[in-house]
């Protein structure tokens, strides 16, 4: 049988010294109305008996948590977990601790998240939105409490929050740039779901691209799906479909792109000889795979970094909501592998 191990707390070490836990308290965080040899004493027997404070239970006390709460769609996509590896970088300069919820791309599992972070009584929540997500009133109630709300990647304008994104229209106006250069001229876009406003951002530039470069625009070579690979892998065979199929895909991001690529090599085409590929996040795979994939990169990390640094600047000015919200724009940066190199760029 397995002997259960005892926590020491903060009444433990009144009884065996005989005060009460407030005087213990008091002298465990150095309060000056306990006399040196109080606070000797309790520090000693607190060494000796291995207490470990509860710091969420004191900083409630407090009516502070130091603890940043974040929201992200999917703890599978390492987008997410170097965005939160850039959080953890500020939030430890800071002595801030980081909470994490995981929606699951579920509007409901958000709104759980949101009342799991309520109940904790974090010091902000950092969130990035579900791609189902359609209303926003858990959002709001934060809010109204006057919990500070910074967004991420993500983002709604309409809850006028400070948030940080990637410049997704100039993103994908590059990503379909680097296809023409290529000797492209036939370009697909496998697209997301438009109610989510990267996705519909990342849609327009490829547009635009077309038209500044003067290639018609030719609506069949555009297809919607759901950002999985899955999706990818569908959309793909349906632009194969096609009488006249495309040379060129320009998927919505990384998981979308690799579906496409198990599609046409599955159908026995080749990447980028027959079909070029190019997707967008810079997923950890991407480098990996045969052919390693071309991509648009977030600046995740960084984007991580800014969204706690938001919060730590607004909170050093006083009311988080007085003042007018500030959206951090990062630049893309591409990156060129294999399966959309088809001409000597050297």
């Amino acid at each position: 049988m397995t002997e259960s191990i005892h926590k020491t707390t903060i009444t433990d070490l009144a009884r065996e010294l005989q005060l009460t836990p407030s005087t213990v308290s008091r002298a465990l965080n150095n309060h000056p109305a306990i006399s040196a040899h109080t606070k000797q004493l309790v520090q000693a027997l607190a060494l000796k008996r291995h207490y470990q404070p509860n710091r969420i239970a004191s900083s409630l006390r407090l009516g502070h948590t130091r603890i940043l709460g974040v929201l992200i769609p999917s703890a599978e996509i390492n987008f997410f977990g170097s965005v939160i590896h850039g959080i953890e970088n500020v939030a430890r300069q800071n002595d801030y601790s980081v909470l994490i919820f995981q929606s699951n791309e579920d509007e409901h599992f958000e709104q759980q998240g949101v009342q799991t972070f309520l109940r904790s009584r974090v010091s902000c929540v950092l969130a990035s939105l579900a791609k189902e997500t359609t209303h926003l009133r858990h959002f709001t109630e934060l809010k109204r409490r006057g919990v500070p709300l910074v967004l991420f990647d993500r983002v709604s304008d309409e809850l006028d929050v400070p948030s940080v994104v990637v410049n997704d229209y100039q993103g994908a106006l590059l990503a379909t740039l680097h296809l023409v250069q290529q000797g492209c001229r036939r370009i697909a876009h496998i697209a997301g779901q438009q109610h989510v406003p990267i996705f519909h951002t990342r849609l327009q530039g490829y547009y635009d691209a077309l038209q500044q470069l003067g290639l018609p625009q030719d609506d069949t070579l555009v297809v919607y799906g759901q950002v999985t690979i899955e999706s990818g892998y569908q959309c793909m065979r349906q632009l194969l479909e096609l009488p006249e199929p495309p040379d060129a895909v320009f998927a919505v991001e990384d998981f979308t792109a690799l579906g496409a690529m198990e599609a046409l090599k599955d159908a026995g085409i080749s990447i980028p000889g027959d079909i070029a590929i190019i997707g967008f996040a810079n997923e950890a795979f991407g480098k990996y795979i045969t052919p390693s994939l071309s991509t648009v990169d977030q600046q995740t990390i960084r984007m991580g970094e800014e969204a706690a640094r938001l919060y730590f600047d607004y909170a050093a000015k006083g009311s988080f909501y007085e003042t007018p919200a500030q959206k951090v724009v990062l630049d893309p940066v591409l990156i060129y592998r294999n399966s959309s190199l088809r001409l000597d760029s050297g």
